[in-house]
Formats: structure tokens, C-alpha cells, sequence
């Protein structure tokens, strides 16, 4: 293959600025001064000269060596064009077979070892300037190890000395430095991991050295911070007789009082400490994401086994500020262990209290230290909540739990948990209010999960879901016991009933029902549906979307099923059994379809609420169900309260059929005996004169139209709709079957007195082409 040039060909721009240049340098340095003009004359043979003899020369290159030169190329560029036809099945005779194996084999080769040389130059140049910034690291460390330790920094910082303020910047400085150099370090491994994610043994070489160097860092760096602390006055003195005698006492805010060299040297050790929390939080994702790449740091079960401490949204330097706030405040907890209303009054008043110097100390460091995204009030708030949360995780939960599994003053122990939980509830939407103020937009994202469950004092019961589920069998006893006396007391159960004559329109409009008077509910459906909401408005307060619809299955599901096999077993009694209704028996089974309508309208318009939609859709993720399928969060409910409808009505209805086929046997007997005797005297009887009507029917009458005035008043207008269209249904079939179509034949007298009963119970009879009969009632009441 012919070789390509050994240089490109020059571009005709460079030689035209290059000309420039020539000519310019040319005349600055024969033209310097007007005298020189003199000079022109023997400067122009000068050069006529020069060009003559560059055009000799160039004359015997073009005759002598170009044409070799050409030859030469030719012939090349003859090769190169047969070995091309060759590859490209276009030539008649087969290359050489050196040629062959140099293109198929060697080339490949080369290109492999060439690469392979590239990657091992960059590989030793990225293990050098990594040795270098740990090297660099390590040295950082020792340096500030070597610094004097923090006992003797308090001491000295208690006293405050010139010289020891002036040692402090320094350490601070050295600190900066250190955490410089690992973000060099964390920069060159972050573009390892994306471009060279192969090369895992250098970037685990390197997280080993860097681990054992941030092992020296942060603890050192941590108790300078609490040194500094300390010389501040922090924290400041909590006189428990103060807080319970005087509520107006106001705690001293040592973050508003420092002033001077006191304030540059905490901004400059928060700033330092801001910096190597957030390089860690980075350095800790960027291991993360390389761990689940590789499948490194990976259990059995899927599960991280790095820890991972800094993501949890937390800043070190304020939860230094918390945490001897705690080790000093427990003792006043212990105090007020039975008491627990001043525990939650005592965190929130300090919580309150050193929120202006979070707002003009903290936030200000906060923003210098570019953590975007992050708020120092929240922050303080969230690190608060956790403190008072890790107490009661502690002490208080787990002796309430013990308590309520032996039994041991079931009473008292319910209440107390039930008091402990109004308490945190208290307490949780008066820390929200204190996280918002001042900032209303705080307000929604505080409505996301990852947010909310953070900064809530119910995420308590995250890792403990044993306690959640005794929390809401206390909750559903709790509502049992009251609605234990509202059941037991007739007049809630009392048909809310209003007859009035309503005009066309109304009686359309009365078939929209939206409140519990339209459904004629009673009232012991409102004081169900007040219970069942609050238990649902208390599993708001949970963070998670799985703890709340655990809680609600567990507490207001089993509550609203237990009260509808209340109302099953209710309207299950002797009277029923039998079919014989009497008016009390009607007014409780309508009672009974009114409050199942209501509830079922009820359940179908929470369904469309955003929390029930929002915790139906995790409810579905977590079992793993199509979400084409998924159905309403209380589904299961309304198609138990529809059935239960069904059932009541079919009840009545039956019922009512049955005691009228009973009242109607007698007569049905009587009218087809009716004026045998009399055959003899039918033509002399007119049409005009028609006896009365059958007494037994009359009864049978008055029985349907009282049954059919009281579900009228009692029953809601849609039940009673479907209800009036199923009688009149079964009055058709049993007419027809008993009398019209039963193939009785009637006497002239008996046809005259079916007649006459049929007319005075206002039926109409319609013969069809096909001689098919069919009745059609009006109602049988004015």
C-alpha cells in the first residue's frame, strides 16, 4: 500500500501571510530611514539577480528529479489501487501475501497495541496525579492531627486568649485545604467511574487511603466545632422552674450575642464543616451509583451494605447544635415522665426560642456555603423533632407497648397512648407552622413524602410497624366504645321523614340526593361517618402512604365493616323470619337501605379524594396489580353495601308479596265458585248493576297500599323506585298466574266481580294483537 505523504500540503492562505510578513521584515530592514531610498538601484539587481539564479534552480529539480519522484508515486499509487480492487472483489489476480496478512492480520494488531499503550499512559498518568492529591490528603491529615487536641483547645477557648483565637483560623485553614485536595480526588474518581468504570481496583485502592484520611478529618474537624461551641456559652442554662412557673421566660440566644473575632471564627468552622459534609454526601452518591454498576457492596437480598450516613438531609453543624441541647434536657424528660405535656411544650418553647438567630446567623452561613436547597430554619426544626423523637423511641414508647401487650390496666393504657398521640399531634402541626413562617411556599413542598416524613414526629412508627398496628387497634376501640351508646339509643335510629305534596319538577330534583336528609338516613349515620373521618384525618399525619392505609385498613375499614354486620344483625330477627312484617319491623329495614345508600355514597365520593387515590395507587404498587385494574380504595365496601341493599329490598319486597298472595287465596277460591248455582239467571242480569267489591280483596288492597304509604315516607326515593317497580312486577306474575292465565273458568257473576275488583283497584287491562295480557298499575294511593 503506497505511504501517505509525510506532510500535508501547505494551504495557499499560510503563503500569502507568510509573503506578508517576508516583505515587510524586507523593507523595515533596507528602508529604515528616507536615505535609504538612495540604495534602491543596486537593491533592484540585487534581486533580479536572486531570481534568476531560484529559477535556474528550479528548472533542473522539474527536469532531474521529478520525474523519478513521479515514477516512483505511480508505481505506488499501482499497488495500493490493485490491493483495493483485490478487498473489493474487483481484481483479477490475488495480492501478495505478505500484503494479505499485514491487512487482515497485522494491522488489527497494531491497532490493539497501539490503544492498549494509550490506555496504560493514561492509567499510570491518572495513578500519579492520584498519588499525588492523596499523598497531598494524607499529609493534610496529619497535619491537623498534629494540632494541639481539643481538650486543651476548650480550655483554652474557655479562657479566650488572643493567641489561641489566632491559632484558630489556621486549623480551619488546614481543614479548607484538606478538603480542597479531596475534591481534586473526588473530581479525577467521578471521571474514572463515568469514563473507565473498569479500572476498579485503582478506585478502590484510592476510597481505602481516602477512608482511613476522612477517619482522621471529620472527627477532628467535628470537636473543633464543639470547642468552639463551647466557648461561645453553648448551650445556654435551662432552669426547669423557670419554664413551668414563668411561661414568658425567654432562653439567651448565644448565636445572636457572639460579636467579633468569636463570630468570624464559628462562620469559619461552620463554612469548613458545610464543605467536607457536602464532599462526602457527593463522594458517598458517587459510590453508590458505582457500587450498584459493578454490583459491589450488593447482599443476597438486593440490599446496600454501605451505609450510608450522610444522606439523610441533615447538617452536622446544626445537629451539633442540638445535640447537647438533648444530653442537658433529658433529665427534665425523666421529670416529666408522667407528665408528658411538658416535654412537648419544653422542645417546642426552645425550638421557638433560637429560631431568630437560626434565621439571621445560621441561614446567612447556610447560603455562603452554597448549599442549594437547603434552609436553616427547616434544618433546625427536623433536627429538633429528631431529638425528641429518639427520646420517646427510647423511653416512653417501649413501656407503653409492654403495658398494652400484658394487659396490665388495659383502660389507663389506652388512654395514655391515645393522650401521647393527641400530644404529637399537637406537637407536629406546631413545629410544621415554625418550619413555614415565613416562607407560605414551604407549605406544599412540605406535602411531599420524602419531605413531610423527615420532619414529622410519626415517623416514629416507620420502623416500628408493630407499634402502628397497637395504635390502631386502640384507635378502633376507642371509636367503638363511642359509638357503643349512640347504637343503644333509639332515637338515632329514628327515619328521617317529611311528607309534602311536590310539584313535577321537585319530584325529579328529589331523586339527586347528596346529604344525609335526602338519603332520610338517621342520624347515627352521621355520628359513623364523623368517627370514621377521624380516624382518617389522623392517618394523615403519617408520612408514608403504606403507614396510612395500614392504619386505615387496620382501624376505620374493620370500624365501618363491623357496623354493617351491626345493621345485618339488626334487621335479622324473628318478625323477619317468618315474613311477617309489621310497621316496626318496615321502619327498621328502611332505616337499615337508607343508612346503606347513604354510606355508599359517602365511600364513592371519598374514593375521589387525592388521598384515598394517591394511597389506593401505592396500595396497588405494593401488590403488584395492573394498573388498567385498579378499582376504587373502598371497593370492597360499596359492593358489600350494594349487596346489602339488594338484600333488605328483596326482603321487603317479598315480604309484601307473600302477605298478599295470603290474603288474596280465599278470594281467588271464592271468585271462581261464585254463581254456579245461578247459571240459569246470567242473561238477565245487566251491566249496570255491579255488585261490590270482594271484601277479601279490599283487605288485601288496604294491606299494600299502608305498606306501600309508610316505605314511601321512610324510604329514600331511589330505593323506593326499584322497590315499587319489583311489587308491581310480582303483583303482574301472580294476577296473571293466579287468575288470567291459570285456565279458571269463571261464572258470568264471577267475571262481573273480577271486573268490578280490578276497576276499584285502578288496573288497567290492555289486550295486544298477539293476545298476550298485560297489567299495568297506577299506584294504588290518591
Amino acid at each position: 500500500m503506497a505511504a501517505p505523504p509525510s506532510e500535508p500540503a501547505p494551504d495557499a492562505s499560510s503563503y500569502t501571510v507568510l509573503s506578508r510578513r517576508r516583505l515587510r521584515w524586507f523593507l523595515d530592514e533596507h528602508f529604515a530611514t528616507p536615505l535609504d531610498l538612495s540604495k534602491l538601484p543596486s537593491l533592484t539587481a540585487q534581486l533580479d539577480r536572486e531570481c534568476r539564479d531560484l529559477e535556474g534552480d528550479l528548472r533542473c529539480l522539474l527536469e532531474d528529479r521529478l520525474p523519478s519522484k513521479a515514477s516512483k508515486w505511480l508505481s505506488r499509487s499501482n499497488d495500493a489501487r490493485g490491493i483495493l480492487h483485490h478487498l473489493g472483489g474487483f481484481a483479477p489476480c490475488s495480492p501478495p501475501a505478505s500484503v494479505r496478512r499485514m491487512v487482515e492480520m497485522d494491522m488489527p494488531l497494531l491497532v490493539k497495541e497501539v490503544a492498549r499503550i494509550e490506555t496504560v499512559r493514561v492509567y499510570a498518568e491518572c495513578s500519579l496525579q492520584l498519588e499525588a492529591l492523596v499523598g497531598d490528603l494524607e499529609d493534610a491529615a496529619l497535619a491537623i492531627v498534629s494540632q494541639a487536641s481539643p481538650d486543651n483547645i476548650l480550655s483554652n477557648l474557655s479562657s479566650a486568649p488572643s493567641s489561641t483565637l489566632q491559632d484558630m483560623p489556621g486549623k480551619q485553614e488546614k481543614l479548607l485545604l484538606a478538603v480542597k485536595i479531596m475534591t481534586s480526588i473526588e473530581d479525577k474518581l467521578a471521571s474514572i467511574s463515568c469514563c473507565r468504570p473498569q479500572w476498579t481496583h485503582l478506585i478502590m485502592a484510592v476510597e481505602s487511603r481516602v477512608e482511613k484520611a476522612l477517619a482522621i478529618m471529620k472527627p477532628q474537624a467535628i470537636q473543633y466545632h464543639r470547642a468552639i461551641l463551647a466557648s461561645l456559652g453553648w448551650p445556654p442554662g435551662l432552669s426547669s422552674s423557670k419554664i413551668e412557673k414563668d411561661k414568658s421566660f425567654e432562653t439567651s440566644n448565644p448565636l445572636v450575642l457572639m460579636q467579633g473575632e468569636k463570630k468570624a471564627l464559628y462562620s469559619q468552622s461552620f463554612l469548613a464543616l458545610c464543605a467536607l459534609q457536602q464532599l462526602l454526601v457527593r463522594r458517598e452518591e458517587r459510590i453508590c451509583a458505582f457500587s450498584r454498576s459493578q454490583k459491589l457492596y450488593i447482599s443476597a437480598d438486593g440490599t446496600d451494605l454501605h451505609r450510608y450516613s450522610c444522606l439523610d438531609n441533615s447538617l452536622w453543624t446544626i445537629d451539633e447544635l442540638v445535640n447537647p441541647i438533648a444530653s442537658r434536657i433529658e433529665h427534665h424528660f425523666h421529670k416529666w415522665s408522667d407528665q408528658p405535656k411538658f416535654i412537648f411544650a419544653l422542645v417546642f418553647k426552645i425550638t421557638r426560642d433560637f429560631m431568630d438567630g437560626v434565621d439571621h446567623v445560621l441561614q446567612p452561613l447556610v447560603d455562603r456555603a452554597r448549599l442549594v436547597g437547603s434552609s436553616a430554619r427547616e434544618t433546625w426544626v427536623k433536627a429538633m423533632v429528631k431529638m425528641l423523637l429518639d427520646y420517646l423511641e427510647r423511653e416512653v414508647f417501649p413501656v407503653l407497648v409492654i403495658r398494652y401487650e400484658v394487659r396490665d390496666e388495659f383502660l389507663e393504657v389506652n388512654t395514655s397512648w391515645l393522650h401521647l398521640v393527641d400530644l404529637m399531634i399537637t406537637f407536629d402541626k406546631q413545629m410544621r407552622a415554625l418550619a413555614t413562617s415565613g416562607m407560605p411556599q414551604m407549605g406544599l413542598f412540605l406535602e411531599f413524602e420524602g419531605i413531610s416524613g423527615s420532619l414529622s414526629i410519626f415517623s416514629i412508627f416507620r420502623e416500628h410497624s408493630d407499634w402502628l398496628h397497637i395504635w390502631a387497634e386502640i384507635e378502633l376501640k376507642d371509636a367503638n366504645d363511642k359509638l357503643r351508646p349512640e347504637l343503644e339509643n333509639e332515637r338515632n335510629w329514628l327515619v328521617c321523614t317529611h311528607q309534602q305534596v311536590l310539584s313535577f319538577q321537585e319530584e325529579t330534583e328529589s331523586f339527586l340526593l347528596s346529604n344525609r336528609e335526602d338519603f332520610k338516613a338517621p342520624s347515627i349515620a352521621d355520628s359513623v361517618v364523623k368517627i370514621v373521618w377521624h380516624m382518617v384525618e389522623r392517618a394523615e399525619l403519617l408520612p408514608t402512604k403504606p403507614m396510612k392505609n395500614q392504619f386505615i385498613r387496620s382501624s376505620s375499614i374493620v370500624f365501618l365493616n363491623d357496623f354493617f354486620l351491626f345493621l345485618v344483625h339488626r334487621c335479622q330477627g324473628d318478625a323477619l323470619v317468618d315474613a311477617n312484617l309489621d310497621d316496626d319491623d318496615m321502619l327498621r329495614l328502611a332505616g337499615s337501605i337508607n343508612v346503606a345508600r347513604y354510606f355508599e355514597f359517602v365511600l364513592r365520593e371519598w374514593s375521589e379524594d387525592i388521598r384515598f387515590l394517591e394511597t389506593g395507587v401505592a396500595e396497588s404498587d405494593y401488590k403488584n396489580e395492573d394498573q388498567h385494574s385498579l378499582g376504587s380504595f373502598f371497593k370492597d365496601e360499596i359492593i358489600y353495601l350494594v349487596n346489602l341493599e339488594t338484600d333488605f329490598l328483596e326482603e321487603i319486597m317479598s315480604a309484601i308479596l307473600l302477605q298478599f298472595d295470603t290474603l288474596c287465596w280465599d278470594y281467588i277460591d271464592n271468585i271462581e265458585q261464585l254463581g254456579t248455582e245461578q247459571l240459569e239467571q246470567q242473561d238477565s242480569v245487566l251491566d249496570e248493576q255491579c255488585p261490590c267489591v270482594s271484601s277479601r280483596f279490599v283487605e288485601a288492597l288496604d294491606m299494600l297500599k299502608d305498606r306501600l304509604n309508610i316505605l314511601r315516607i321512610t324510604l329514600n326515593s331511589i330505593d323506593f323506585l326499584d322497590l315499587w317497580r319489583s311489587i308491581a312486577d310480582g303483583l303482574d306474575h301472580f294476577i296473571f298466574k293466579s287468575i288470567t292465565l291459570s285456565g279458571i273458568k269463571l261464572s258470568y257473576v264471577g267475571a262481573k266481580q273480577y271486573k268490578t275488583d280490578m276497576r276499584h283497584s285502578r288496573v288497567k287491562l290492555r289486550v295486544k294483537e298477539d293476545l298476550e295480557i298485560n297489567y299495568c298499575y297506577i299506584i294504588l294511593f290518591p
